[in-house]
């Protein structure tokens, strides 16, 4: 039975990993539970699945939760309570499906409390990559990726010699605008950029999704992931998204991993690794699909996607300061202060106010990533 501890449960991949649990109460105990100020469904769910730790934002919250759960029930709350709900329980996989770089001290201390780690958090290893990896090494833990494209990547390299990889693919659906021009992007709402034709997320990766930071993101994530360098990772736009990615060797031979689009699949492979079992998805019908489509990336068409590659190319600072700009500015978006291309727009004057450091800590990492949140909120 594998233990877990879901951080960031009431969010899109929390709530989903726990449909899977739920499908298949015999292979999972629930150890922790973590969420934001969501508290009716985390009561909900915590009522359900009997975590012996909880952990909210904030210490009203936690005040409030504590008349809801049994008495026997841990309750936490803050940045302390995240990382030590991570770090504490009997938990052996930590998910962490909290959105943004909130979840890097947590799957830090998950990792160094010799924790596997499910990892939904791509912000984690944009900023920190190269001190997450190198401990996850040192503490002999796992790194499974839950995103749907790196997780077809971690499928297609299974059992292969890493030296015999020539370049991976990751696709992208395009998000919500994929058939629109830049032009036609002018004046684009909050409501129809969160109108995604394939997968049902959150409203930020749903954004990220629309502008292509998010596979800008993935890129940087499978540079990591799979100890890649950036010429080795290209992505194509593919609308269906029914192949998540594919991974081509260097005998020219292409191995990719297909399926509905259904986040239930990765999230369950990331929890039984190395084993499979049966999901409550839909089986892919290639026959009654009929037809699948590919077109070229076009980055001056997605200008966050372009220079993601230049921030991932440029190293040590760079990708967490595109990481902060961009999720200020997504908030920004959402809550009416900027435009839709005013997105890319701050990204880019941020990154060119930037003077690239070595980042070698966390604290470094925190340094510049506030320094780039204030300035995205300022232009």
């Amino acid at each position: 039975m594998k233990k877990l501890t879901i951080l960031g449960s009431t969010g899109s991949i929390g709530t989903q990993t726990l449909d899977v649990i739920h499908h298949d109460p015999e292979a999972y105990e629930v150890h922790g539970l973590a969420a934001g100020s969501n508290l009716e469904l985390l009561v909900a769910q915590a009522k359900q699945f009997h975590p012996k730790v909880v952990c909210v934002s904030t210490k009203s919250l936690a005040d409030e939760l504590r008349l809801e759960l049994p008495s026997a029930t841990r309750i936490l709350y803050g940045e302390e309570g995240l990382i030590e709900i991570a770090a504490s329980t009997d938990a052996d996989t930590v998910v962490t499906a909290i959105m943004g770089s909130r979840g890097l001290n947590a799957t830090l201390a998950a990792i160094q409390a010799g924790k596997d780690i499910g990892l939904a958090n791509k912000e984690t290893l944009v900023t920190a990559g190269h001190i997450v990896m190198k401990q996850a090494a040192a503490k002999g833990v796992q790194v499974l990726p839950i995103d749907s494209e790196h997780s077809a990547i971690f499928q297609c390299m299974n059992g292969e010699n890493r030296t015999d990889v020539k370049g991976i693919t990751l696709t992208a659906s395009g998000g919500s605008f994929r058939d629109r021009t830049r032009a036609e992007l002018e004046g684009v709402t909050v409501t129809e950029a969160l109108n995604h034709p394939n997968w049902s997320m959150g409203a930020k990766i749903t954004i990220d999704s629309a502008t292509m930071a998010n596979k800008g993101l993935e890129v940087i994530e499978a540079h990591w992931l799979f100890d890649l360098n950036y010429d080795q990772i290209q992505v194509l736009l593919h609308p269906e998204s029914i192949i998540h990615s594919y991974v081509e060797f260097v005998d020219n031979s292409i191995v990719a991993q297909l399926g509905m689009p259904d986040m239930r699949v990765p999230i369950q492979y990331a929890l039984t690794y190395p084993d499979r079992r049966p999901t409550p998805t839909d089986s892919l019908d290639l026959a009654k699909l009929g037809t699948l489509h590919f077109r070229e990336m076009d980055y001056d068409r997605y200008p966050c996607l372009r220079m993601a590659f230049d921030s991932g190319r440029a190293g040590q600072s760079a990708p967490t300061v595109f990481n902060a700009a961009n999720e200020v500015a997504v908030a920004r978006f959402l809550e009416g202060q900027i435009t839709f291309l005013d997105i890319e727009r701050v990204i880019e004057k941020v990154l060119n106010r930037h003077q690239i450091v070595d980042v070698p800590d966390v604290e470094s990492i925190a340094q510049v990533d506030a320094w780039a949140r204030k300035e995205a909120s300022l232009i």
